[in-house]
């Protein structure tokens, strides 16, 4: 009975998942002209979107490094090769294995089974690295938000962004000195690492509405993908669809831009997401319990 149970529950949540990721994208498709929608995505130039590609993988690796960092100051040592695979892994059970047992949840359950340490130790290493890249995502925000059309159309909270401009980092540093003293040693160069992650980003998306020959308005297009990647961290939809393409419809309508744009570069977004999570399945991996000298960091 106890398992049937815990059966149910674990096929409750990605159901739910599965239903409102379909609500949203049918509230978005229902509000977008589809017309429009098809014709930015099937005219998308593939080189511009093979380099979109590539600046996505890169802010994966440096993710994934920053990663490496937060384990190594728990006493967990892994070569950067294990540690790839193992974050694009991840990637692949977060978008295609939703509910369940989750990418963070496998790397959390496999690291403190393999080395031996208590599982809040890891958990805590895995939600640092969460949190430190929501604090980046937050600057940048900003930082687009403040010369794009937003501050145009809301002069009042100008001053309000600037103040939160200057406030992120040592918020970040204050939450890290008071919750998470293990990770205080490398807080600058993990700051460096998450502004690198969301940079790069930002680039693929850059060559996205270079795809789509959307020239005029691309710092608002820039900003309002950082916001919505934001609202992805919520994990209500499979892999964020559903959420992102949201943001962009009610973000582009309140500044009076083609919503069109937005949604089809969303959506982009989410296939080269998806295209590059199948490597943490196609790659085999035998996981690490020890390091090999020639890999140990010093």
């Amino acid at each position: 009975m106890t398992n049937n149970k815990t059966g149910l529950k674990k096929l409750i949540k990605p159901l739910l998942q599965l239903v409102v990721t379909a609500l949203a994208l049918y509230l978005v498709l229902k509000k977008t002209d589809t017309a429009k929608l098809a014709g930015f995505i099937r005219g998308a130039n593939l080189w511009y979107l093979l380099l979109a590609l590539v600046f996505f993988n890169i802010s994966k690796i440096f993710n994934a490094i920053r990663l490496n960092r937060f384990f190594k100051a728990i006493g967990i040592e892994l070569s950067p090769i294990y540690n790839l695979k193992l974050y694009y892994l991840g990637m692949f059970y977060n978008l295609f294995l939703p509910g369940g047992i989750g990418g963070d949840g496998y790397k959390i359950y496999i690291l403190q089974k393999n080395h031996d340490l208590k599982m809040i130790n890891v958990f805590h290493a895995v939600l640092w690295d969460r949190i430190c890249g929501i604090f980046a995502l937050v600057f940048l925000s900003i930082i687009l938000l403040l010369p794009s059309s937003f501050a145009l159309k809301f002069p009042h909270l100008t001053l309000y962004s600037w103040a939160l401009l200057a406030a992120v980092y040592p918020c970040a540093f204050l939450l890290n000195k008071l919750l998470y003293k293990q990770f205080i040693g490398v807080f600058t160069i993990t700051a460096i690492e998450s502004m690198l992650v969301q940079v790069t980003q930002v680039i693929s998306v850059f060559f996205i509405l270079k795809a789509m020959s959307q020239h005029a308005n691309m710092i608002d297009y820039l900003a309002i993908f950082l916001i919505s990647t934001i609202a992805t961290i919520i994990p209500i939809t499979i892999g964020g669809a559903g959420a992102r393409e949201i943001t962009f419809l009610y973000l582009l309508g309140a500044i009076q831009l083609e919503t069109s744009t937005g949604v089809a570069l969303s959506l982009i977004f989410f296939a080269i997401s998806a295209l590059s999570s199948l490597a943490g399945i196609l790659t085999r991996i035998s996981h690490e319990k020890k390091v090999p000298d020639q890999y140990t960091m010093p």
